[in-house]
């Protein structure tokens, strides 16, 4: 800091006048005692000026300040500095930041290490990096960027931003750093989600022996309760114990959160009855405990005690109890909580809103979802991430990219969990160039270290065909965890990779991931679709018996589905007839499936029979018992079937293909001729035909012996969707280039064998996702092995 100049007012007066100033708590009171400085003549004593214009930010009324400020002809550092961290702590970033840059031209004032330090918190009120990164070049040039307190502001810039990379650029290469930064660090990547990395760090902290406090415990017992490492949270406990802060209410209400998240609710209980002094943050995180464990009736209670306590409510309760974590079942309550924010003018509350269009979103009510979406005034990364995440979730994919579209036209920066969800969307969609340039998108964000990012990165190569693609990328991910090992195991099954997924769940248990029940499934579906029977059986025992999990309704289902593709039709029975669970739906519809394949009608019969029983409005399985019929020639009885379904009034899903070109999706439907290109299209095709007919292939007219749309005539068979889209594919692209084609039912029959007849005589891999897998035609055969 500077010195302020000799000549100075008696000090008994600015003594009296700094006193009144300090004791001061309202407007009022400070421009009396304005008024009093003015009238002793002592307006401008630049200690006087600059302790009222402090005061006045502090008690945040920053335009009297800056008005105050104004009328001062020669301010010195200190009250530029002072006025730039009110403007900063006011929200006033713009006004902060050009009072920086009217400093900066003063010649006969330099900025000192608080001038950098309050400039750069003001930046981060801005909508981008930009402004923070200008002033870090000013800090590195100007030689303070080995300084802690401005090396601090820098590192906060830079988490709020959620430039976790630079952040931690920065904090490495600090010469020094107090407990301060450690806290900031820490409980910047916690409020980025980088809850493993703020756990490592604490360690690496303690093991350092850098005090901690207070805030050090508490900013990081959060990160713990989000990856519910209960053991971490323990120490932190411990920790808490041995330095003294473990009966403070702050660190009891976070040990509160922790248990609750690791869902041990009575020690979460116990701990809340020890806060002396519960104020409405200590309620709340009892009501969240409560809904985050699916006790939503409790957490109402303790909601209700809080009213008849005559407490004022804050957001922050509410979102809590909005039923978040246990949506389902629970409609009428969240529209009840609706309306309470609604009368309490809570439901502009960009927390609030976003909390209700999650809940809304995941009980599939995207309507109102998006109402409230587009109500927001203040539209939060947390809300564009809820939208985004409910499109991609109900499987509205379209809708979730165009609104990371619109979000990045709005130049709202994406976390994590944007990327994973527009991630999934493309992933569902097949869209492959879409995810390469998300994936060119997290390079640039370097987003690619989170683990949740990059579990999300390969699970899009691998749905959208590019198998070898997420296993290099598997290979070279640092961390992985559980879901990142199902979802390469995952992609396996889908390309029919059976030994492959096979080879590698043993080394995930190998290398000490204990598998979950997903992971079970995801190694049985890959046994079924490879035909790899005496493996699958193995899995399924080891599942049970090694590591004692109660199969669910979809392991049960892939048993039979594992059995019964390969033939052993009884045998699927009678595993079905020895469930210790009654069998579902799913079970039988599975059986019925195995007998289409290999045309047991009696088996059939009783399948369809239970099925009818357990789900009489689904139309697919009636739609595979009229196949069969059709298959067994006993067209009266296929006819009855589907007469019964246009009874109903039951609709199956119209079959449609996507294919990429340039970039570009394109999407055909059977006999479609909207296209701009339908001549060439047909002409192809019927080029194919002329051709693959001279070759020896013959239309499959009879059935489509899958779950797929009713074209058995020759003529509608010749135009199914997937046919139109590679004819497509081989007009707009290079000759020996491999074409890819996504179909949202199960291929056909024909269009399989068309598709083999295609990949010989043109010579191109052609690569097909169908509902159930994965298929990669090269030389006229298939990687199913005609096994789907």
């Amino acid at each position: 800091m500077i010195c302020r100049a000799a000549t100075a007012p008696p000090r008994k007066d600015r003594n009296l006048f700094l006193n009144l100033i300090n004791r001061s708590t309202t407007l009022a009171h400070l421009l009396q005692a304005h008024a009093q400085i003015i009238h002793t003549a002592l307006q401008d004593d630049i200690v006087l000026v600059t302790k009222l214009t402090s005061k006045l930010s502090d008690l945040g009324f920053i335009s009297h300040a800056s008005l105050l400020c104004s009328t001062f002809s020669k301010p010195d550092l200190f009250l530029y500095n002072v006025l730039i961290r009110g403007l900063a702590r006011n929200n006033s970033a713009h006004h902060a930041i050009s009072l920086y840059r009217r400093l900066i031209e003063d010649p006969g004032l330099k900025p000192d290490n608080f001038t950098y330090a309050f400039a750069i918190s003001a930046s981060s009120g801005f909508p981008s990096v930009k402004t923070g990164l200008l002033l870090h070049g000013h800090v590195i040039v100007n030689g303070y960027g080995s300084d802690l307190f401005v090396g601090s502001s820098i590192v906060d810039m830079y988490l709020k931003f959620s430039r976790v990379a630079y952040a931690r650029q920065v904090f490495d290469k600090m010469p020094e750093r107090d407990t301060v930064l450690w806290n900031t660090v820490i409980s910047g990547l916690v409020k980025n989600g980088c809850f493993q990395e703020a756990v490592g760090l604490f360690r690496d902290m303690v093991v350092g022996g850098v005090r901690v406090d207070l805030t050090t415990l508490t900013a990081v017992l959060p990160a713990a309760a989000e990856l519910q490492e209960l053991s971490v949270g323990m120490m932190v406990q411990s920790l808490s114990i041995k330095v003294g802060f473990c009966w403070h209410e702050y660190m009891l209400t976070g040990l509160v959160s922790l248990y609750s998240k690791c869902g041990d609710m009575s020690t979460a209980r116990l701990l809340f009855g020890q806060i002396r002094r519960r104020d409405l943050i200590s309620y709340n995180a009892m009501i969240s405990g409560f809904s985050c464990n699916h006790e939503t009736e409790s957490a109402v209670g303790v909601f209700n005690d809080l009213l008849v306590l005559g407490e004022k409510v804050s957001s922050s309760t509410v979102v809590g109890l909005i039923p978040v974590y246990s949506p389902f079942g629970h409609l009428d309550l969240t529209r009840c909580i609706h309306s309470f924010c609604f009368k309490c003018g809570m439901v502009s509350n960009a927390s609030v809103s976003t909390a209700l269009t999650t809940v809304y979103s995941r009980l599939n009510e995207t309507d109102l979802a998006r109402k409230l979406f587009n109500e927001s005034a203040e539209k939060s990364l947390a809300a564009w991430n809820a939208m985004i995440s409910g499109y991609a979730q109900s499987g509205d994919t379209e809708m979730a990219i165009s609104l990371f579209r619109e979000m990045q036209s709005s130049e709202i920066l994406p976390n994590h969990v944007t990327i994973t969800s527009i991630l999934s969307a493309c992933a569902q969609l097949g869209a492959l160039s879409l995810g390469e340039w998300v994936h060119d998108l997290i390079r640039k964000e370097n987003f690619e270290s989170n683990i949740y990012v990059s579990t999300a990165l390969l699970d899009m190569y691998a749905k959208c065909g590019s198998i070898g693609e997420a296993r290099n990328f598997f290979d070279i991910m640092t961390e992985k965890n559980v879901v990142t090992w199902n979802a390469m195991i995952s992609g396996y099954g889908l390309h029919g990779h059976g030994f492959e997924a096979l080879e590698l769940f043993n080394k995930m248990v190998d290398c000490g991931v204990p598998p979950d029940r997903i992971s079970f499934l995801s190694v049985l579906y890959a046994c079924s679709h490879a035909g790899l029977v005496r493996e699958g059986e193995e899995v399924f025992r080891a599942m049970v018996h090694d590591h004692s999990f109660e199969p669910l309704a979809e392991h049960y289902a892939c048993m039979v589905d594992l059995l019964g593709r390969a033939g052993k039709l009884d045998k699927a029975l009678n595993f079905i007839e020895t469930m210790p669970v009654e069998p579902g739906a799913p079970v039988w519809s599975t059986l019925l499936g195995a007998c289409m394949i290999h045309k047991d009608t009696t088996l059939a019969r009783l399948a369809s029979d239970k099925l009818f029983e357990l789900d009489q409005e689904s139309v697919g399985y009636q739609v595979l018992l009229s196949n069969l019929y059709s298959a067994e020639r006993n067209y009266p009885q296929a006819a009855s079937v589907r007469r019964m379904v246009r009874k109903k009034n039951l609709v199956k899903t119209p079959g449609c293909t996507l294919i990429e070109v340039d970039k570009t999706p394109h999407v055909f439907t059977s006999g479609d001729r909207s296209h701009q290109h339908a001549a060439a299209i047909y002409e192809e095709l019927e080029n194919l035909m002329g051709k693959m007919g001279e070759a020896g292939f013959q239309t499959e007219t009879i059935t489509a012996f899958q779950d797929v749309e009713e074209e058995e005539k020759e003529l509608m068979v010749r135009v199914h969707s997937e046919k139109l889209a590679i004819s497509f594919g081989l007009i707009t692209s290079e000759p020996g280039t491999e074409i890819r084609i996504i179909k949202n039912l199960r291929v056909c029959l024909d269009c399989h064998n068309f598709t083999k007849f295609v990949s010989k005589i043109t010579e191109r891999v052609i690569v097909v996702r169908d509902a159930n897998r994965f298929h990669h035609f090269k030389d006229g055969l298939c990687s199913c092995g005609d096994y789907w």
